[in-house]
């Protein structure tokens, strides 16, 4: 398949349509606790909540949010809402009320699904906006008992999908707009090149509200396969969840591939895997050598992505053992340039930007202009597609053979355990504590981590345990810093504001990064 072959996207819920069209609809989809649904089921219950849906939420284009964690309700949602004409919101669970609130409020959803728990720890003015409130158990018994259903829909494959909130180097996280066709698309190409096929099965680890983990569903049906969702306490239940479901595809991030090379994998564990896929940061040459030893009958999938235009490239599982620090090439319809500050092609082992073109290039930031004119920007002269491209930030070089390899980032984002983190949000919450003067939270190399969150203040260290535990409260677990330093005195660039690049150089030397 020709990285620059566009087919034609269809709306998004036809993937629920799709094996029962190839005489497979009896084949397994969905393996949940309560028992496994075929494509068929899939199909039927997917039309059952869109009804439900469209009854609810009159309106197309509404914003229907879930916060919940993985089961029937979080796997079909992405289908049905997008058949009952709305736009789908998920919330990653792991995400504190502070920042549930923001998303909602900026989405302006008028449906929240939650589990009842995390619905419970929403406060007065939490909901600005006229949203209703349903727990997810009691939003399925209405779907199932209201009867009505609704057909594959004919939509625009243009129009509006999903909204994923994910985090930049600045401010609150920002909603990426995401059409039919950009998760259509996202789903075949990721189908194609992993040479998934009717008898996968994918045990779905990562988060449903990241693009990676949303996707490992959409290609996964796509192909005709099964999925295996599974929130997980530790790397055992991996494990098991492999041996139990004989997963075939296993998708994950840096840290807990860590985790689970450190763990045992009995035979019957591993007998099945097929793949293993990684993004969310890159593999180090230790790590791909402890995969490789460990299941060397899996290919492994190094991969590169950015939520706004949702996978960049992969590496060739036949390259990974020549070239295990490289990036790969551009996936199926994406365009992937390696620019300069000009616009211009660099050269063969020049540093540049990579500048993402093509129809997986997502519809901007919701609601937010400027930020978006920040990042999409008009595609480089050389851009075989036009339009408009997501401009990335990240620092590449491209060899002669056409491989990338990653540079460095512009942006002062943090990214942990495979999470985006804005140190301006860590910030913020710091200095609403009123217990520091000044704030800065930075990212240092860490072997587990890809990078621990650090924060660096100004003011009395006797606050240090009242701060903890105001983070505690207001942060979601992976912002949580791994250490805070109290310092009398903030050093400064010549223009007077924090010098954050020689913090940066004193953390990475007390910590021998």
């Amino acid at each position: 398949m020709s990285h620059l072959f566009t087919p034609a996207a269809f709306p998004l819920d036809h993937l629920a349509e799709r094996a029962g069209a190839a005489g497979r609809g009896s084949a397994p989809a969905l393996h949940l606790r309560e028992g496994t649904l075929n494509h068929n089921q899939l199909r039927q219950r997917v039309a059952m909540l869109a009804g439900w849906l469209a009854h609810k939420v009159p309106g197309k284009g509404a914003r229907v949010a879930s916060w919940a964690a993985k089961g029937e309700l979080t796997c079909l949602l992405p289908l049905a809402a997008a058949r009952a004409g709305l736009v789908h919101v998920p919330i990653n669970p792991l995400l504190k009320r502070a920042q549930a609130a923001h998303i909602l409020a900026d989405s302006g959803a008028t449906l929240l699904i939650g589990t009842p728990a995390r619905l419970a720890t929403l406060e007065p003015g939490d909901l600005t906006a006229p949203c209703a409130v349903i727990g997810e158990d009691e939003a399925l018994l209405q779907a199932t008992s209201a009867g009505r259903t609704l057909g594959p829909s004919a939509g625009d494959p243009a129009d509006l999908a999903a909204i994923l909130y994910t985090s930049g180097s600045t401010g609150r996280p920002k909603g990426v707009m995401l059409s039919h066709a950009n998760l259509w698309l996202g789903a075949m190409s990721v189908a194609h090149y992993l040479g998934s096929a009717e008898d996968d099965v994918t045990l779905a680890v990562l988060p449903l509200s990241f693009d990676y983990g949303q996707n490992q569903l959409l290609s996964t049906w796509y192909a005709g396969g099964s999925v295996a969702p599974l929130d997980f306490l530790f790397p055992k239940d991996v494990v098991k969840a492999c041996a139990r479901h004989r997963v075939t595809t296993l998708a994950a991030v840096p840290p807990l591939w860590v985790q689970l090379t450190e763990t045992d994998w009995p035979a019957e564990a591993r007998a099945s895997l097929r793949r293993l896929t990684n993004s969310g940061g890159a593999l180090t040459l230790e790590l791909v050598r402890r995969l490789r030893g460990m299941f060397p009958d899996a290919r492994l999938f190094p991969m590169y992505g950015l939520t706004e235009a949702f996978r960049s490239t992969y590496l060739d599982p036949s390259l990974v053992d020549a070239h295990p620090t490289s990036m790969g090439t551009a996936i199926p319809f994406a365009e992937i340039l390696v620019v300069d500050e000009t616009g211009d092609i660099v050269a063969d082992g020049e540093e540049g930007e990579l500048v993402h073109c093509g129809p997986l290039v997502a519809q901007g930031y919701w609601q937010d202009a400027a930020r978006t004119a920040e990042r999409f920007k008009p595609a480089p002269a050389a851009s075989r597609y036009g339009g408009m491209a997501v401009f990335s930030g990240d620092r590449v070089r491209r060899d002669a053979d056409g491989l990338l390899y990653f540079a460095g980032r512009r942006d002062a984002m943090i990214k942990s355990a495979g999470n985006r983190i804005s140190p301006q949000e860590i910030e913020e919450t710091v200095l609403a504590s009123g217990l520091a003067a000044e704030a800065v939270a930075l990212g240092v190399p860490d072997a587990r981590l890809g990078q621990a969150v650090h924060l660096v203040v100004r003011g009395d260290p006797a606050g240090g345990e009242a701060l903890a535990q105001r983070l505690r409260r207001d942060l979601p677990n992976f912002m949580q810093p791994q250490m805070i330093h109290w310092r009398e005195a903030m050093p400064l660039n010549p223009n007077g504001k924090i010098d954050r690049t020689a913090l940066q150089a004193q953390l990475n030397k007390e910590h021998g990064a």
